[in-house]
C-alpha cells in the first residue's frame, strides 16, 4: 500500500498541486488531501487507486522493501504547468 508521504513526494517529482493530481485522478481535492495526510485518516481504496493509476501513468514508480519506501521518476515524464 502506498503511504501519504509516498503521494506527497510523487507530486513534487511531477510538479503537481494537489488540485492537479485530484483534478488528473477524477477524484475530490477533500479525498486527496485525507490520502496526504500524516494522521491515517480512512480512505476509499477506489480513490487511492485512481491516485496511483494516474501517478504511474506520469511516470512514477512506488518502491516498498525492507529498508522502507520511496518514489522514482522515470521516463522523463514532462511536469505539467499550474492551471
Amino acid at each position: 500500500m502506498i503511504t501519504s508521504r509516498q503521494v506527497r513526494a510523487a507530486r513534487a517529482l511531477l510538479g503537481w498541486t494537489q488540485e492537479m493530481l485530484a483534478d488528473e485522478a477524477l477524484v475530490a481535492l477533500t479525498a486527496l488531501k485525507r490520502l496526504e495526510s500524516e494522521n491515517d485518516l480512512p480512505v476509499r481504496e477506489d480513490t487511492r487507486h485512481q491516485v496511483v493509476k494516474v501517478l504511474e501513468g506520469a511516470g512514477i514508480v512506488f518502491l516498498n522493501s525492507d529498508r522502507g519506501e520511496g518514489v522514482l521518476l522515470v521516463g522523463g515524464a514532462p511536469a505539467r504547468s499550474a492551471k
